[in-house]
């Protein structure tokens, strides 16, 4: 099985190759800069060098490959996010990959009126052969955005604080992914939820997070306006795109729906002893 990754540096990607190499694969890595993989890891994949919005560079590395991992590395601050993961989405389609697993998010079903979320659903649009969607929770790497706060005890958030929402640790998400792309048992589009074990509030992560951290963390809500007030200086479709992945899914509930096959191990308390409280 030969298998293409992309962003294979990110917080997802470098989970998606350890569990390929693994497994016994040799990878083929799309990468703008090799300098970020380590040598051992280097010498164990194929490695091409190439930005993922260069669509002969794309089709370049995923020549002769069965699947391809992708992932939306469009920054939520560019002029307009939502375009250019669309235009993402068309290179990703053009490679030609038989297979695929793509990163998507809870939201991208709306296809429409969820920020920059919406880009996602473009890109879902996009693909075809036979492809799994994840349809992921909200990733417990968004705190490491939040050092700041955290360490004045303070995590903000433009939801209710006590609604309840999928928290997915990347780990998860890249084993789920690597378990599709190396699986011959599926076919067509497939539509997989990514959930992380339990939905949590963000009173309840505050809470969890003043155990881990051993400070107390209050869960704050705050405005779509104050949100917007906070991000002036990025371009307005940028904002908007950033406000919209909030204000579009509050009361949405999961497509796919929790599951077994949607629940996944990690704790979000695992997750930040291991990855956040290191950093605080």
């Amino acid at each position: 099985m030969r298998v293409l990754v992309t962003a294979p540096t990110g917080n997802i990607g470098r989970h998606v190759v350890r569990l390929l190499l693994a497994a016994g694969a040799r990878p083929t890595l799309l990468v703008r800069d090799p300098a970020r993989l380590g040598p051992a890891v280097r010498e164990a994949c194929d490695v091409r060098v190439g930005d993922l919005t260069d669509p002969a560079a794309v089709e370049k590395a995923a020549a002769g490959v069965d699947a391809a991992f992708w992932l939306d590395t469009t920054p939520h601050v560019t002029e307009d996010p939502i375009a250019e993961s669309a235009a993402l989405g068309e290179v990703f389609a053009s490679a030609g990959v038989p297979r695929a697993v793509f990163v998507s998010s809870g939201g991208a079903e709306l296809r429409g009126g969820a920020g920059h979320i919406d880009g996602l659903g473009a890109i879902e649009d996009a693909l075809t052969g036979d492809v799994t969607v994840l349809r992921c929770g909200y990733f417990v790497t968004n705190l490491l955005m939040d050092l700041d706060s955290l360490r004045e005890g303070t995590l903000a958030t433009a939801r209710d604080p006590q609604a309840p929402l999928a928290w997915v640790a990347p780990r998860d998400i890249a084993e789920v992914a690597v378990g599709r792309l190396l699986s011959r048992d599926w076919s067509g589009r497939v539509v997989q939820g990514v959930h992380g074990p339990e939905d949590l509030s963000f009173a309840q992560v505050a809470g969890i997070l003043s155990e881990v951290l051993g400070r107390t963390v209050t869960a704050v809500g705050i405005s779509d306006d104050d949100v917007r007030a906070a991000l002036a200086e990025l371009p307005p479709a940028a904002v908007e795109g950033i406000v919209g992945m909030t204000a579009g899914t509050r009361d949405l509930p999961p497509d796919p729906p929790r599951s077994p096959i949607t629940t996944t191990p990690t704790t979000l308390g695992e997750w930040a002893w291991a990855e956040l409280r290191p950093l605080m």
